[in-house]
C-alpha cells in the first residue's frame, strides 16, 4: 500500500497499512529467531537484538515511504539519539516489545505500531510473532484479530463469578503494590507475562485487569491501547485518567488496564 504524499489517508487505510507492516515485521523476527542471534545491552541496561533492529528498519522504511507526511518515532532510533519531531499526528513504534523474553526463548513478545493524534492513540496494529497472531483496532473501526484476510471482532468482558483474571509484568511487578491494588477485589488468578500481549488478552476478553508499576515508554502502549479501547476496555494512568501521549521523554506513568468499567 502506498499513500500519496499530497493527501493524508483515511484511518482505515492507515490501519490496513499498519497491519501489513506488522505482519511483515513478524516474519522478519521469526526468521531471525529461528536461525539464532546475539543479545546486546543498551546504555539504559535494557537488551536489544538483531531482531529489534531489523524489524525497526523495515517498519520505518515502509511507513516513511507510504506516508511521509506522518512522522514515525521508534524505540531504537530514539535510543540512538535520533529524535524525530512529532507534530499533531505521528506513529509510535516498538519493533520488538518484550525483548528480554524473546532473548530467553519465550513467546510473549510483540510488534507494536500505533498512530497518535491530538495526544491519544487512534489506531494500532500488534503482531505476536511466536503465536502467529495479528490484532488491530481503532476509533470507529472496532477491534479484531486478523486471520488471513478476515477481521474477526474481539471484545472485552465483565469479570465472571470466579473473580478477576489478573495479569502482571514478568520483570516489573511489586508484590506489595499488587497486593494494595487488589485489596478488596475477588481474584481468580494472577499470571505473570511479558510485553503488550497482556493488553491484547484483556482486549480479547481472556483477562480482566493489568496493573503496571514499573516504567514503560509510550511506544510500548500506543498500539495496544488503541486496540483495547476499540474493544471496550480502558488504559488509565495512576490518577484514573485515560493515558495520554506526547509526554516529556515519551515516558509513561504507572497505569492499569481493565476490560470493564471502574465505576
Amino acid at each position: 500500500m502506498t499513500v500519496s504524499p499530497e493527501t493524508l489517508p483515511h484511518d482505515h487505510e492507515l490501519l490496513t497499512l499498519a497491519l501489513e507492516i506488522a505482519t511483515e515485521a513478524a516474519g522478519i523476527v521469526r526468521e531471525i529467531r529461528d536461525r539464532g542471534f546475539q543479545t546486546e545491552i543498551k546504555a539504559d541496561s535494557s537488551p536489544v537484538t538483531e531482531a529489534d533492529k531489523a524489524s525497526e528498519r523495515h517498519i520505518l522504511a515502509r511507513l516513511r515511504d507510504a506516508c511521509p507526511a506522518i512522522p514515525a518515532i521508534a524505540e531504537e532510533e530514539h535510543a540512538a539519539g535520533i529524535h524525530v519531531p512529532a507534530g499533531n499526528s505521528y506513529w509510535l513504534i516498538d519493533p520488538l516489545d518484550g525483548t528480554r523474553g524473546f532473548a530467553a526463548g519465550g513467546e510473549d513478545f510483540t510488534i507494536n505500531i500505533g498512530l497518535i493524534r491530538n495526544n491519544r492513540p487512534v489506531l494500532g496494529a500488534v503482531a505476536l510473532p511466536a503465536r502467529q497472531g495479528v490484532y488491530g483496532g481503532g476509533i470507529g473501526q472496532g477491534a479484531f484479530q486478523l486471520i488471513g484476510t478476515q477481521r474477526h471482532p474481539i471484545r472485552t468482558t465483565e469479570p465472571g463469578p470466579d473473580g478477576l483474571r489478573v495479569l502482571t509484568s514478568s520483570h516489573h511487578t511489586s508484590e506489595a503494590l499488587l497486593k494494595k491494588w487488589l485489596a478488596g477485589r475477588h481474584v481468580q488468578s494472577v499470571t505473570h507475562m511479558g510485553s503488550a500481549a497482556k493488553i491484547i488478552l484483556i482486549a480479547e476478553g481472556k483477562a480482566d485487569f493489568y496493573p503496571r508499576f514499573g516504567p514503560t515508554m509510550e511506544w510500548d502502549t500506543a498500539a495496544p491501547q488503541a486496540i483495547l479501547e476499540a474493544a471496550g476496555g480502558h488504559l488509565l494512568d495512576d490518577a484514573g485518567q485515560t493515558l495520554r501521549y506526547g509526554k516529556k521523554g515519551w515516558l509513561n506513568s504507572p497505569f492499569f488496564c481493565t476490560g470493564y468499567s471502574q465505576d
